[in-house]
């Protein structure tokens, strides 16, 4: 590959990356929006399917991850705990002072009703896309899996 080819491929990835970062975060915007419940925080949804994927995470594992304070992550995840939504597990036998974090059946549900209104809001906006449209979203799904791996 030559330097212009090269520099030519920078141009056209910045111009792709311009005008791809609007349009993926109006989405993620959007499906946030749909997925929104008074009963729950964007906060504790994001906590929530934190500890689903992680099963048995620590407060102190969680906070790091997330980026946030222990002490603000711990009063979200006693508020969490008086909802019903994650439960403490059996104390680590390595160290008995940590107790990992589990989602209960009903923060399973509110999960899943939550990706449930993803989902139904995304079906509503494809079916209003052309054949081809939809062809082309599906085509690109691969190379933007990639993106960030």
């Amino acid at each position: 590959m030559t330097d212009t080819d090269r520099h030519h491929g920078l141009e056209e990835a910045h111009a792709l990356a311009e005008a791809l970062r609007p349009a993926l975060h109006r989405l993620y915007r959007q499906l946030r929006r749909e997925s929104d419940d008074p009963r729950l925080t964007p906060l504790h949804a994001l906590l929530l399917v934190a500890v689903a994927r992680q099963p048995g995470i620590g407060v102190a594992e969680l906070a790091r991850m997330e980026k946030l304070r222990g002490p603000t992550i711990s009063g979200h995840v006693k508020t969490m705990e008086r909802n019903g939504l994650v439960m403490r597990c059996e104390p680590d036998p390595s160290d008995r002072r940590r107790s990992g974090l589990i989602v209960t059946e009903k923060g399973r549900e509110f999960i899943a009703s939550m990706k449930r209104r993803r989902t139904d809001w995304l079906v509503s906006e494809l079916v209003k896309l052309s054949p081809d449209q939809r062809a082309a979203i599906r085509a690109a799904i691969a190379p933007l899996e990639e993106i960030g791996q």
